[in-house]
């Protein structure tokens, strides 16, 4: 079925370019090109679309306003700003409403590329409901006190931006808001950035703040929740194997960017259970806790609840935030590796070995690890030396923290 695309500009030049521009998409996509936020909610309340593009400094209803009305009537519909104003004021009114960011001038297959990416992973989930729930995400949660430590930090004139990106590191909400933004157009970086400290940098002080008090990205939510579904435990489960990965990669003698992306992709790994929990507050806890009485795979159980798993959801917002597509893989495939197409060392690998090994009992068990996969990529006989690379990793602390989750 073809996507139907909505463009939206206030400049007929534009639009007509844009026509030119992706008229070879013509057989891919349906799209419509309207001159207005108001003629663009018109068009969406007559008939359904699957991804909005629009500019910002429209007269009228401008493009946070418009934004922001179809998250609102339309969360399911990806919202993706295209705009040649790439100032900070602007990336911090949007960055709430918006999924990715584009700036002008855009070709064509740079379009194609977002807009294919930010739909791709749509398809595997069967309930509408998670969809629009996903689409509507503006935040993750985050553990409160840890976020009233980053306010303090902020407010301080002793602290340093990089100690800033240090507590950011520590929560997957924020890591996972902070990173979208920064690898957004807006800010123009000449590379990927997957480190949060680095990120913190980048952005400076005056942003952060921004961001945190001002627009309100991060969404406080009570660290409640039962043993393995609190927030401190996700939040200790995705540091440790975040930890694990990012040294499985350096034992594989890769370099330091490929292992923050490790470390990344498995701080985001289980970014779903936390869109689930933040989500579901009563009824997850219930089929967690089902799932280890009934030993039975979590991501089973959920799938039956939800209409889609863990790292299903995890890996569509990912997605459509625009992260890279180790992170996304490493989400959407780190219980079943060998269903990832790529065949090759790559940060899912890392992370699937981490999360496998970093929480075993028994150190010489390799339950949960897929041999077939490891086997296929050539890597089988590394396993052991993971293991062990793991166990070495794991403090007294990490471990009785989550000694029983592979899930």
């Amino acid at each position: 079925m073809k996507k139907r695309v909505l463009f939206v500009d206030d400049e007929p030049y534009v639009l007509n370019g844009l026509k030119r521009m992706l008229h070879g998409m013509r057989h891919e996509w349906d799209m419509d090109f309207v001159d207005s936020g108001q003629e663009a909610l018109a068009r969406l309340s007559s008939s359904p679309f699957d991804v909005l593009v629009t500019d910002i400094r429209m007269p009228g209803m401008d493009g946070t306003e418009l934004l922001t009305e179809v998250m609102r009537r339309h969360p399911h519909v990806v919202r993706i700003v295209l705009s040649g104003q790439s100032d900070e004021e602007i990336g911090l009114k949007t960055v709430g409403p918006a999924h990715q960011f584009l700036s002008k001038p855009c070709d064509a297959e740079t379009i194609k590329a977002t807009v294919a990416r930010a739909t791709a992973l749509r398809g595997r989930l069967s309930s509408d409901e998670l969809k629009t729930l996903i689409s509507g995400l503006t935040s993750l949660p985050s553990l409160p006190a840890l976020y009233q430590q980053i306010l303090r930090a902020l407010q301080s004139a002793e602290t340093s931006v990089t100690d800033v990106g240090e507590l950011i590191a520590q929560d997957v909400g924020m890591t996972a808001k902070i990173l979208q933004i920064v690898n957004s157009s807006f800010f123009g970086l000449p590379r990927h950035v997957s480190s949060p400290v680095e990120a913190a940098v980048l952005l400076g002080v005056g942003t952060l703040h921004s961001l945190v008090l001002s627009v309100g990205i991060f969404s406080q939510c009570a660290a409640g929740g039962r043993d393995k579904c609190s927030l401190d435990f996700l939040r200790n489960h995705s540091l440790t194997v975040g930890g694990h990965a990012r040294r499985i990669a350096a034992a594989e003698n890769r370099d330091r960017e490929f292992c923050d992306d490790c470390f990344l992709a498995g701080l985001l790994h289980d970014v779903g259970r936390l869109i689930l929990l933040a989500n579901f507050p009563e009824a997850y806890p219930e089929i967690a806790a089902w799932a280890e009485d009934q030993d039975r795979p979590l991501v089973i159980l959920e799938q039956e609840a939800f209409g889609g798993n863990h790292a299903e959801v995890g890996a569509y917002l990912l997605s459509l935030w625009g992260f890279a597509d180790s992170v996304v893989e490493a989400a959407a495939y780190h219980h079943a590796p060998n269903k990832c197409v790529t065949r090759d060392f790559v940060p899912l690998t890392a992370v699937h070995a981490a999360d496998a090994f970093g929480y075993l009992g028994d150190e010489h068990a390799v339950e949960g690890i897929d041999l077939e996969y490891l086997t296929s990529i050539g890597l089988l006989h590394r396993a052991e030396a993971w293991r062990e690379l793991s166990a070495a990793g794991n403090t007294e602390e990490q471990f009785d923290a989550g000694k029983d989750l592979v899930c």
